[in-house]
């Protein structure tokens, strides 16, 4: 896929703003800070695509990238302790009903954690949401470029027992600093849209066919 071309689409604050999939859809998740922005901005190869906020928590809305034929949408990052707690039910509102909706074309989630801390209880909470749920995702460990070595052998441990099911889940570690696990994600968002490409021809295979049948007879 090209990344250099990909490219905002809208914003929802409102669940029932937003419209019916028209295609896949890819998302992103994590708690504030954790560096979602700045993934998704070194993913596409560009700078401000998605914006960094200067205050945590302050905008609550689902962003929604262009990327060819898929949508990456950008959840809005949640567990910012200074949001009013209306803010916060409302952002349960949002994020709950658009992962619940079955009728979305939702095919995975990349659930951020940052590698140099344990989950939070909000993490542990979205990934136990993902895991009943059976949303198919991948956790990506954020900043693993501010760990040393043996740091990060430490953390792989300790994320062992820290993180539910973590043995069956992918893990990519990644920095947006120096490019690692970029390649990683890429791949993966790669796969998932040619499988949709082939499902789509595959689909229209016998409408064609039956185009056919009825200009002989």
């Amino acid at each position: 896929m090209n990344y250099n071309l990909a490219k905002f689409h809208a914003s929802y604050g409102l669940l029932e703003q937003i419209p019916k999939s028209d295609r896949i859809e890819i998302a992103f998740s994590g708690r504030s800070n954790v560096g979602k922005s700045s993934l998704i901005n070194k993913i596409m190869n560009r700078k401000n695509l998605a914006r960094v906020s200067s205050m945590p928590g302050k905008t609550i809305t689902i962003n929604f990238y262009d990327l060819e034929n898929i949508y990456i949408v950008d959840l809005p990052g949640y567990g910012y302790a200074k949001v009013a707690k209306n803010e916060k039910v409302r952002w349960a509102s949002l994020i709950e009903g658009y992962l619940g909706d079955e009728s979305r074309n939702l095919m995975l989630i990349f659930q951020l954690v940052d590698m140099r801390h344990p989950p939070t209880k909000d993490d542990l909470h979205m990934i136990n949401f993902l895991i009943e749920n059976e949303i198919p995702f991948v956790i990506v460990l954020t900043k693993a470029d501010k760990l040393k070595t043996g740091e990060k052998n430490a953390r792989r441990e300790a994320l062992k027992t820290e993180i539910p099911y973590f043995d069956q889940i992918t893990v990519i570690e990644f920095s947006a600093v120096t490019g690692e696990g970029v390649e990683q994600i890429r791949e993966i968002i790669d796969d998932i849209a040619s499988e949709n490409i082939e499902d789509i021809e595959q689909a229209e295979e016998p409408k064609e066919s039956e185009t056919q049948s009825t200009e002989q007879t």
